[in-house]
């Protein structure tokens, strides 16, 4: 790689990594580059311009941003700001969404309304965002939304090529292999790009790839042929990296969390854990504390059966709480929490599920249903504020200090049970407004412990799991993908000088 450019010189570099389609892998290629450009002493930042997620994450001066750019700073090892993330969605339904600028919400438009005035509201302040980061770091590596050959919304987009024409900024395309079909995909979303968009798509990623990359090479020829652009890798697939991604679920509502730890358990038993998979979760990343540790399967589900066996249910997070609750008595589920709790079972509510816990819900913010019965598994009563709490609180419980993080518009009246941070207990009920208490080891392996207890398992907590290392590793692993798989002197080239000049036109080009 050349030489880095010098500190303080407001000439820092950049790349922006599109897809080819939602899920290619965008938010983690980002993160790779960042953690390979750090170890190599490069002062990197991560930036996307607008994301639309429910996935969140509180920076340490209460903003909102995206979960991705969060780890991605992470992988930066830079500490996140709304800089990072100046648009944040976050869908309300079908048509809707809640605007967050800058790390606070601005209020709700429908997908019409933001996409017609999405650039007279916004784009100036992202260009902004993203010239402070470019004054301030060597390089700054911008993550794409969805595919920048959405010929629909091209006219008003701020996040593809709306951004690097206007930010001259190098592209570089993500194909996702394991869907099938890369070829065409990378291709084809080259050729539906205009002349002068087409100037700054300067080669192409490919992800996931399983068994032998010689095979692939008549293709890649081919394809460098048909574009005059070169694959500029290709990135094995690796189990257990989907980390905080924004896109969209990870999981099957029946499947088991992607990151599920395959060690034995040091007890005879694992313990299983069922979270409900509601409408408009978020911040399900919540549990992937929990399946990082031996011995503990977690899985989503959305029947009441399937609780049945489970030594733990959680109800996670959602953007829509009266909705979620609705789905939760038409399914049978109520019903199912309510038994589980008369037998003495475990439950634990975050967030919206500790608002749905409660006994009332008062709501003429999110679903401006009025008052709405809540389960009435917590002695809590809910009022949903038009100013939104974003917080980083800390605490103390099972004798284990505790952190976390709050995003929520519900204000939550406890009018009984055991003090619980962010919220209350009673028997085996928890529930609290704080997401990421999980990720905290000591009071993990506490709750764990009595989680067994109450469940009657033979369980034991490793005593040597640590959530934090097992993050670090996983941002290590995907800046060994890109040193090891891509073409890092190219990547920095771009990054350094921007895309070259005369590469050809693929048409037809933009309708």
């Amino acid at each position: 790689m050349s030489e880095r450019p010098p500190r303080g010189t407001g000439r820092g570099g950049g790349l922006l990594v599109a897809g080819t389609t939602s899920d290619a892998g965008k938010s983690v290629v980002t993160a790779g580059i960042c953690r390979w450009l750090t170890r190599r002493g490069v002062r990197v930042a991560p930036f996307k311009a607008q994301n639309m997620s429910l996935n969140s994450f509180v920076t340490a001066d209460g903003a909102e941003i995206g979960r991705a750019q969060a780890m991605q700073a992470a992988a930066a090892r830079v500490e996140p700001s709304a800089l990072m993330n100046p648009v944040l969605l976050k869908p309300g339904g079908d048509r809707t969404s809640q605007v967050v600028l800058m790390g606070r919400p601005v209020g709700e438009l429908s997908a019409r309304g933001f996409h017609d005035r999405r650039r007279a509201m916004v784009f100036d302040r992202v260009l902004e965002c993203l010239a402070e980061l470019r004054r301030t770091h060597d390089a700054v590596i911008c993550e794409g939304a969805g595919s920048p050959a959405e010929i629909n919304l091209r006219r008003s987009d701020i996040v593809n090529m709306g951004l690097a024409r206007a930010a001259r900024l190098p592209v570089v395309v993500v194909g996702d292999i394991d869907r099938g079909g890369v070829f065409a995909s990378l291709f084809g979303t080259t050729a539906l790009l205009s002349a002068a968009d087409q100037e700054l798509v300067t080669g192409y990623l490919i992800n996931k790839f399983r068994g032998d990359v010689s095979l692939l090479e008549p293709g890649l020829e081919s394809l460098r042929g048909l574009t005059g652009r070169p694959v500029l890798g290709v990135l094995p697939h690796r189990d257990g990296l989907g980390i905080d991604e924004e896109d969209g679920l990870r999981v099957s509502t029946h499947g088991t969390v992607r990151e599920a730890n395959t060690a034995p358990p040091l007890g005879s038993q694992v313990l299983r854990v069922a979270v409900i998979a509601v409408p408009l979760m978020s911040n399900f990343t919540d549990v992937d504390a929990l399946a990082a540790e031996p011995g503990v399967v977690v899985r989503f589900c959305d029947r009441p059966e399937e609780l049945a066996d489970a030594d733990l249910v959680i109800v996670p997070g959602t953007r829509g709480t009266v909705r979620a609750l609705r789905r939760l008595r038409e399914r049978g589920l109520a019903e199912a929490l309510a038994r589980r709790a008369a037998e003495g079972r475990p439950i634990l509510g975050v967030c919206g599920g500790f608002q749905m816990l409660g006994e009332r819900i008062e709501d003429e913010v999110e679903s401006r249903a009025g008052t709405v019965e809540g389960l009435g598994l917590l002695p809590v009563r809910i009022r949903f504020d038009r100013e939104k709490t974003l917080a980083r609180p800390t605490g103390r419980v099972l004798d284990e200090p505790v952190t976390g993080y709050e995003i929520h518009h519900g204000v939550a009246d406890v009018r009984g049970g055991e003090a619980f941070p962010g919220g209350c207990r009673v028997g085996p009920v928890w529930g609290t407004h704080w997401h990421g208490m999980l990720e905290c080891d000591g009071f993990r392996r506490a709750f764990l412990r009595r989680v067994a207890a109450d469940a009657g398992r033979d369980f034991v907590p490793a005593p040597d799991t640590r959530f934090a290392a097992l993050r670090e590793e996983q941002l290590d692993r995907l800046g060994d993908l890109v040193e090891e798989h891509a073409d890092t002197d190219a990547l920095w080239r771009l990054i350094e000088k921007g895309a070259p000049a005369g590469l050809p036109f693929v048409p037809p080009g933009a309708p």
